[in-house]
């Protein structure tokens, strides 16, 4: 039998992971947004174009709903 005893409450977290937003400070937010601005300038001098959708627009459109009502066998 394997006794291995885990601590919910001890969550790794590598160095490719995002932070905890407790672990955030006022630097490191302004490093990414100037890291954010950079990617942004770089993308649109190379000929990029940033489009706004509007508010209502979603990817997922409605489904029909499925009728599921006397649907399993007998």
């Amino acid at each position: 039998m394997n006794d291995v005893f885990e601590d919910p409450g001890n969550n790794y977290r590598g160095k490719d992971t995002e932070e905890c937003a407790e672990e955030r400070s006022v630097t490191s937010r302004e490093r990414a947004r100037s890291q954010l601005n950079t990617d942004i300038e770089e993308f649109l001098a190379r000929g990029g174009a940033i489009n706004e959708i509007d508010p209502d627009v979603t990817a997922d459109p409605p489904r029909k709903p499925q009728p599921k009502y006397g649907s399993r066998p007998i």
